[in-house]
């Protein structure tokens, strides 16, 4: 441990790395069954999807802690899977697995971006204040399926949307579920999400709202899994569709990932040298994420919590790494918790992705009216990919308009255009 991980160098040991691996683990969990569950929409069915989740968890973690040696937790990512599934599956028309070849695309991709000068660019390219309505409209986008989820609010012919009848029980119980879920987290009890999780779970077996009936401790179902494992379709390679979904894929993951481990690497260990490693491990993660058949994998913010009580190296990850592929032993169990215990952790994370709009300017017409649109049309349009367009080309229009055409990099320019081919080759 101490040759690979150089722990005496790092001025940690055995022990801590321990500590801070088995924390990380049950911080980020809960993501296992959250991210199955959102995939699942996309029309593969829950088990299969969480063997993926965990295998490419169980890969990413290995990944950066044997290429950049840092205790980061790489899990597929929230935000990110619902852009693959509600964007470029349900709206854009992609299958399940032309989605995936997408993800495998993107990922080659992000490598290039990640073992060349062009992160820096991109990053220095594209106005911060974009990139953080990104972030918030996502952050609107998983609250709103949150409150699907949890049956508070339900589509309506009239108003589109509406409150769904707060008499009906499994509603009562999400609203329950959701306030004991805030104050767990509210109170920063140590694995709150995972605490709600397990109480809500057994709660909702107790009111008859999840049948057990059937329920047998079976290992995993590794003959279904086939239909999306090493089964990428690269059919639409050549359609504009398909480049439109991975360009997306990669950019989010470009302009996330950055953002994360500036926070992690850079901010809280001190280290701003394994970042550029630890990008290309996400990059390489995310290849595989295509393969086994999940949405792309990111630094998770979950693992913070394992860094903030002395976890420093790789050892941190790798521990973190075997216990998630232990939990494919648990599918079963994980396979019953109903959408009521799920949403409200999806509410709570979007929550936490708004925090950046007191970055955005919006005495500036020509930068709050763009990034307006972007948060706005993200939930509204239900698709990422149409908000981010409409974002960046009036971003463009406007500052040309407003006679600022010096604050436009090239990079925005050629964005622009390929997002207006976009809309001009989706109306034909």
């Amino acid at each position: 441990m101490e040759k690979i991980f150089k722990l005496k160098e790092h001025k940690t040991n055995l022990k801590t790395e321990l500590i801070a691996g088995v924390t990380s683990f049950f911080a980020a969990v809960y993501i296992i069954v959250v991210n199955a569950s959102i995939l699942s929409d996309g029309g593969i069915s829950q088990e299969p999807l969480i063997i993926a989740t965990v295998l490419a968890s169980f890969i990413g973690c290995l990944l950066v802690a044997f290429i950049s040696n840092t205790p980061l937790i790489i899990m597929p990512g929230m935000g990110i899977n619902a852009l693959f599934t509600y964007t470029i599956i349900l709206n854009m028309g992609l299958s399940f697995n032309q989605a995936l070849g997408s993800v495998f695309i993107a990922g080659l991709l992000f490598l290039i971006i990640a073992i060349t000068p062009l992160s820096r660019l991109l990053d220095k390219s594209i106005p911060n204040a974009l990139k953080e309505s990104i972030t918030i409209g996502i952050g609107f986008f998983i609250t709103f399926l949150g409150l699907q989820k949890g049956g508070l609010i339900i589509s309506d012919p009239t108003n589109l949307v509406k409150i769904g009848d707060i008499s009906n029980p499994r509603i009562l119980f999400f609203i329950f579920i959701f306030i004991l879920t805030i104050i767990l987290f509210a109170k920063n009890i140590p694995g709150s999400f995972l605490i709600s999780i397990v109480l809500g779970t057994i709660l909702a077996i107790l009111f008859k709202f999840v049948d057990i009936s059937s329920l047998n401790f079976t290992l995993p179902n590794f003959k279904e899994y086939e239909k999306i494992f090493f089964n990428i379709d690269l059919s639409e390679f050549l359609n504009i569709r398909f480049w439109i979904s991975t360009f997306s894929l990669t950019l989010v993951l470009v302009f996330e990932n950055i953002g994360l481990l500036h926070g992690q690497v850079t901010g809280l260990l001190k280290s701003p040298k394994k970042q550029s490693k630890s990008l290309i491990a996400i990059a390489l993660s995310t290849i595989s994420c295509g393969l086994l058949g999940t949405s792309p994998s990111v630094s998770t913010v979950e693992g913070t919590a394992g860094i903030a009580i002395g976890g420093k190296t790789g050892l941190t990850s790798f521990i973190a790494g075997i216990l998630l592929l232990i939990s494919l032993l648990f599918i079963p169990f994980i396979s019953i918790i109903p959408n009521e215990v799920i949403a409200p952790i999806l509410i709570i994370i979007g929550s936490l992705m708004i925090k950046g709009v007191i970055h955005i300017n919006f005495n500036d017409i020509s930068e709050s009216i763009p990034c307006f649109l972007i948060i706005v049309l993200i939930p509204l349009t239900f698709s990422i990919i149409d908000g981010i367009a409409f974002g960046f080309i009036s971003y463009t229009i406007m500052k040309l308009g407003t006679r600022k055409s010096k604050e436009i990099s090239m990079t925005m320019y050629i964005i622009s255009f390929i997002f207006i081919l976009y809309f001009i080759l989706n109306t034909i």
